[in-house]
């Protein structure tokens, strides 16, 4: 006997995700044309740089807005679980190209060690605390985000705002020291931060979209949490754990009853103990008498 919990409604996370997605692709979308013209301007590869990651961070804002309305579309014959992976699928898109960002800036701040440019500080500070300003209400924008989608946007824009910070600083040190060298130094000090990030949002992603058991869940404690507190359940095996979104754990298993165990009794317990303390999404459960389990791996591995 298979029984499956019922999918929860998301319309209501789901629209103040949106939101929170369209809120920053405003704001980041029409800041970046002024921050990529400051920088041509003030010949700045700080600014250059901030410019290029709030334009990839416009389309990645974009394409975060994709996935949630893609996944807002209802389970099919093709897709059973519904179009929900969209969004993990967009996380991993946006982490790599903060990867690839983050080379291209390495790159040109080693050329202009390499080779110095005068650079306009006035300029280069003006546009950068503005610039600032703006990633700062984008990132109040994304405030609240759970979802490892908005939680790519949010690592996006965390990027941005590092970067506005170190191009004003290196503002100030030009326009107080005359330190030209200042400009390529703290792009590299600011990629390396990027680059941290970046890797842990490719990382989850990808463990995510590869069903691994999500990050800080002992999959052992789901035996533990049910023996002994689901009356008549004597045995729990063939445990596998997921995360659709990387938000809240999937979980399937096989139970073993006690002959004298009413099914439905404990297959509403095992629900309900799971979503109460291990906030478990999404449960099937396999019903088996003792001794009846035929299937491989009965039995937990040693």
């Amino acid at each position: 006997m298979t029984v499956q919990q019922p999918h929860g409604a998301h319309d209501h996370a789901h629209d103040t995700g949106a939101r929170r997605l369209r809120i920053a692709l405003l704001i980041l979308g029409s800041f970046t044309l002024v921050e990529a013209t400051g920088g041509y301007l003030a010949d700045s590869i700080a600014l250059l740089a901030e410019s290029a990651h709030m334009l990839a961070d416009s389309a990645s804002l974009g394409l975060a807005l994709l996935a949630h309305r893609l996944a807002r579309r209802p389970p099919d014959l093709r897709r059973t679980y519904g179009h929900r992976r969209y969004q993990p699928l967009a996380a991993l898109v946006n982490g790599e190209i903060l990867l690839l960002l983050t080379a291209w800036v390495v790159y040109e701040a080693i050329l202009r060690l390499m080779h110095r440019h005068a650079v306009n500080g006035q300029l280069m500070l003006g546009v950068a605390v503005l610039g600032g300003v703006a990633n700062l209400a984008a990132l109040l924008a994304l405030s609240g985000a759970r979802a490892l989608n908005e939680r790519g946007a949010r690592a996006h824009v965390w990027s941005d705002l590092l970067g506005s910070g170190a191009a004003s600083a290196a503002a100030v040190l030009v326009l107080a020291k005359g330190w030209i060298i200042a400009d390529p130094l703290l792009s590299l000090v600011v990629s390396t931060l990027i680059l941290r990030s970046a890797w842990s949002l490719t990382r989850e992603s990808a463990d995510v979209l590869l069903e691994s058991v999500p990050a800080g869940f002992d999959i052992e404690c789901v035996a533990a949490e049910l023996i002994g507190h689901v009356p008549g359940l004597t045995g729990v095996h063939h445990v596998h754990v997921w995360s659709m979104t990387g938000e809240r754990p999937t979980v399937t298993l096989h139970a073993t009853l006690a002959p004298d165990a009413r099914q439905g009794d404990a297959v509403a317990a095992i629900h309900a103990r799971l979503a109460e303390r291990l906030n478990v999404e999404h449960a099937t459960v396999e019903i088996e008498q003792a001794g009846s389990c035929q299937a491989t791996g009965c039995h937990p591995p040693p």
